[in-house]
């Protein structure tokens, strides 16, 4: 396995520091103070804080598609494998997910990809190295659940796009208006009418 080259591990150690103590309004200085380097550094390697921070939400991105793939939630009940949709029904893993999602820890790195997708959209060139696989790259682990569970590749690969766009809508809402017990309620119909579908 090679080791990780010196961008890798400054973003692997901004990442930290993102999760742990938030990003977006915090000064270059200070965001490399918190990550041990320096503010050259990271001009060095990443261009800008605006380069920086679609680096550090890309990263995210990937780790949370990674604890889909590997478990299909965040920690639940003390134990990080409860809901995992290789169990059985990807309902379980659905929820156990969205809730790993809802940790209102996540909210401000949840935050910083919606403003930066809204950059992107508008064309502003820092912001469009977010748009490279910000759907495909999560539509392969969703189709993989859903083939396990016994879909054909082409239906689970259309309700695999179809799962993205209603969780991260959900998610916006929750940011957008707090509302969170509604929120909640709208995924849990969502699942409910997916499943019947699927059956």
């Amino acid at each position: 396995m090679t080791s990780a080259t010196p961008r890798e591990r400054l973003l692997r150690a901004v990442v930290e520091s993102a999760l742990t103590d938030g990003i977006a309004d915090k000064s270059l200085r200070a965001i490399a103070d918190a990550a041990g380097t320096s503010h050259r550094m990271l001009i060095h390697h990443f261009g800008s804080k605006e380069g920086l921070l679609v680096e550090v939400t890309r990263a995210v991105e990937a780790r949370q598609r990674e604890l889909f793939a590997a478990q299909g939630t965040g920690p639940q009940d003390g134990d990080p494998r409860d809901g995992d949709p290789r169990d059985g029904d990807p309902q379980d893993g659905g929820r156990g997910f969205w809730s790993h999602l809802r940790d209102p820890a996540l909210a401000p790195q949840e935050r910083l990809f919606f403003e930066i997708y809204g950059q992107a959209l508008q064309g502003r060139e820092w912001a469009k190295p977010l748009l490279q696989g910000v759907v495909d790259d999560w539509i392969g682990p969703v189709a993989d659940l859903l083939t396990a569970a016994g879909e054909d590749p082409v239906t689970a690969r259309i309700d695999a796009r179809l799962t993205v766009a209603v969780t991260r809508g959900l998610l916006l809402d929750v940011l957008a208006t707090g509302e969170g017990d509604q929120v909640d309620a709208a995924m849990e119909r969502f699942m409910q009418l997916f499943a019947r579908g699927r059956g």
